[in-house]
């Protein structure tokens, strides 16, 4: 147990932060624009979380992975306007944690159901987006709509990006999603280890 601890301590915890403008609230479009883009990147466990989604939509009929990465960024955006109202969703950055793990389970199990992907995206997408609007609280409008909309177009890029390269890889490496499997589930424990800690 020391020894977990000890490995925890020494893991970059800020870069679960997520602040592209070094913790400070964007003041101008551009300002937004960039955080909004530079969220979804350099945290570490949505970024994660993203690609095992799309690693787990590759293994759908396209429309329906198509589907299932914009349920995620429609349940974020709901995120983001659930936490500029106020409302608190509990312990956020241990269930992201828990998504990112549960995505790396769905990709080793392989009996996942196709229907139930959108259903739970979304429901992970509405606690990625209450942290991500975490950034953005008192920000004018102008830089609201462009924080949204940059962090919606940036996450749905990394969705579907790596949903497109599964699909074209998938030949020629038969234990791509085992190899994303066994990845996103050690970094969901991990993450989920150090959210607890914290």
């Amino acid at each position: 147990m020391k020894r977990l601890a000890t490995l925890l301590a020494l893991l970059p915890v800020s870069a679960l932060a997520h602040h592209p403008m070094g913790g400070e609230t964007p003041n101008t479009l551009w300002q937004g624009l960039a955080s909004g883009i530079g969220h979804p990147v350099i945290g570490l466990d949505h970024l994660t979380f993203l690609v095992a989604a799309g690693v787990l939509a590759a293994a759908l009929p396209p429309r329906g992975g198509v589907l299932a990465i914009l349920a995620f960024v429609a349940g974020g955006f709901a995120g983001s306007l659930v936490h500029m109202a106020g409302i608190g969703m509990g312990p956020v950055e241990a269930v992201i944690a828990f998504s990112v793990l549960a995505a790396g389970v769905a990709l080793l199990w392989k009996r996942v159901p196709a229907t139930l992907l959108p259903v739970a995206f979304g429901i992970a997408g509405l606690f990625h987006g209450h942290a991500f609007a975490e950034a953005i609280i008192g920000a004018e409008q102008g830089v609201l709509v462009a924080y949204l909309a940059a962090l919606a177009l940036t996450q749905a890029a990394i969705g579907l990006g790596a949903m497109l390269l599964a699909r074209r890889l998938g030949a020629a490496m038969p234990r791509l999603r085992e190899a994303a499997g066994v990845c996103a589930a050690v970094a969901g424990g991990l993450f989920l280890a150090m959210a607890l800690v914290a």
